[in-house]
């Protein structure tokens, strides 16, 4: 029953199939009443862009087997970066440099209260 399915449970596949693929240093931030953009954003590293794209693909392919329609990627001909938006759950997907120069877990922790660059 499509009621059933919620938001904790496609964030469980995400991090399920992440973990099965292998991915490295993978991190979930809870955005539920911080953005309206998704529930949670999981950010991963592959060992390469060929990794990247595979774990996006697999990834893809698992949510719309579980019934949680079908997601959106963006960024999978290159591979550097990967999003993968399902609804409740944004997925981003990097090779490790480009994730440490992006670096989107501190753009996203809120929880420390210290805004980075912000005035006294």
């Amino acid at each position: 029953m499509a009621t059933d399915i919620n938001d904790a449970d496609l964030h469980d596949l995400v991090l399920a199939q992440l973990d099965d693929d292998q991915a490295q240093d993978v991190v979930s931030i809870p955005l539920e009443g911080k953005s309206s953009i998704a529930d949670h954003m999981v950010i991963a590293s592959g060992r390469s862009t060929r990794q990247v794209a595979a774990m996006a693909q697999k990834l893809a392919e698992k949510v719309k087997e579980k019934g949680f329609g079908p997601v959106r990627i963006e960024g999978l001909p290159a591979a550097d970066w990967v999003l993968i938006d399902a609804g409740d759950v944004v997925v981003h997907l990097f090779r490790p440099e480009v994730r440490s120069f992006y670096n989107l877990e501190r753009m996203w922790s809120f929880e420390t209260g210290e805004a980075a660059g912000g005035r006294a």
